[in-house]
């Protein structure tokens, strides 16, 4: 099974609805919910979220819409090696650094993200949801 980390901006266009977006991402989740790939995401992910979702929704709602959305993830936990990682990079964005640092902590080798720029430094593979769900890696 394909196995990929989703970077905080797509998991917001999912939950938000942020448009034209979401429908991209809304293909990429569908994915993980036939079993078709695994996904994972950091434990920052989730603040991230909240504090987004909160501007949208009261705090009971979000919090409803995390706890579904997080049977559709894989969560990996941000440690003090995750961070050591991230403060050591080459990342100008220490949030993508502690996303990378996460995923490369746990052999992932996919990362999805609309913000490629971010991630000139990877090692891995970088790719947009439209990149992911429209063909074969």
């Amino acid at each position: 099974m394909t196995k990929v980390f989703v970077d905080t901006d797509v998991c917001i266009d999912l939950l938000s609805g942020r448009k034209p977006f979401n429908k991209t991402a809304e293909i990429l989740f569908s994915l993980a919910d036939n079993g078709k790939i695994k996904i994972y995401v950091s434990s920052l992910s989730f603040a991230n979220i909240d504090y987004v979702l909160r501007s949208q929704y009261s705090t009971t709602h979000s919090r409803q819409i995390i706890a579904k959305f997080k049977t559709l993830v894989k969560v990996l936990p941000v440690d003090s090696k995750t961070i050591d990682l991230a403060i050591a990079s080459d990342f100008n964005d220490f949030e993508d650094a502690i996303q990378y640092s996460c995923a490369i902590e746990y052999n992932l080798t996919t990362i999805i993200t609309r913000n490629i720029k971010d991630y000139k430094k990877a090692t891995i593979k970088i790719l947009t949801p439209e990149t992911f769900v429209s063909g074969p890696e």
